[in-house]
């Protein structure tokens, strides 16, 4: 942590080290999820089962781009389309990819009915999203889940990973939650960043200043979404024109559900 804030703090006469903050929000996500790389692991197995070595892939609420940077690292012929509202996270992007004709990214909000016709291409092989989508109610979820599979051609893919937990199972979601913090609490003692710290970082860098603070205009702390269960996810893309939607990947907490058209 204080490497990165020394960094930080550093005059911005050099060009941004864009991919100091790209590595500082993983590990930021890292600390409230240990197996945050597990899962993107196995939606890339997946994608790369259901959509080949080269796809072209539609990175819904892209942040940082985090899902794009995998993507790209594995198949070097992948080409994506970042979509986000975050003028903050999008302006990280944008400098981490600069000069890359592989990514485009697009502001747009989800829940804007027709944020869809912002996208450079009419058809995708694949949507990925991670940990983002908690951010929308379920009923405006289950709307933007019929938008998806237009955008996909026959027999594409998507995929969300995102808290799902099990309400069928209060002692055992109880108990894994205190071992989670316990885990976090000892990560914050030896540094680690939480999701405030991070941002307040942010505030204070010269070229994240002025996006961070209309990025808290738009979404203020934090959305008051849903975390539904793995069993509504699926059957709401089943719903929603999906062929086949089942969870591809869980732990106590999380999922990783995949619907193909």
């Amino acid at each position: 942590m204080e490497d990165f804030v020394a960094d930080t703090a550093r005059s911005h006469t050099a060009p941004p080290d864009w991919q100091a903050w790209q590595d500082s929000w993983d590990r930021q996500q890292e600390w409230y999820m240990p197996d945050r790389e597990e899962r993107f692991r196995v939606m890339l197995d997946m994608l790369e089962a259901l959509a080949g070595t080269a796809p072209r892939i539609l990175d819904l609420a892209c942040g940082t781009g985090s899902i794009t940077d995998r993507v790209f690292k594995r198949f070097p012929e992948s080409t994506s389309t970042g979509v986000d509202l975050d003028p903050a996270l999008l302006t990280i992007a944008r400098g981490h990819f600069a000069g890359d004709p592989r990514v485009t990214f697009v502001t747009a909000d989800l829940k804007s009915p027709d944020w869809h016709t912002t996208l450079p291409h009419g058809s995708y092989d694949a949507i990925l999203t991670a940990t983002a989508l908690h951010w929308l109610p379920s009923e405006e979820l289950a709307v933007l889940y019929g938008q998806l599979a237009p955008l996909l051609r026959p027999g594409g893919v998507f995929m969300n990973a995102d808290h799902m937990p099990d309400p069928a199972t209060p002692r055992i979601n109880a108990a894994e939650r205190a071992h989670r913090h316990a885990g976090m609490d000892r990560a914050k003692a030896a540094g680690a960043l939480d999701w405030r710290e991070w941002w307040e970082l942010a505030a204070a860098d010269p070229e994240l200043a002025e996006p961070t603070k209309a990025r808290f205009e738009i979404y203020g702390e934090h959305a008051d979404g849903d975390t539904p269960p793995a069993s509504w996810h699926t059957a709401t893309l089943l719903g929603a024109g999906f062929a086949e939607a089942r969870t591809v990947w869980r732990s106590p907490s999380d999922g990783l559900v995949l619907g193909l058209k």
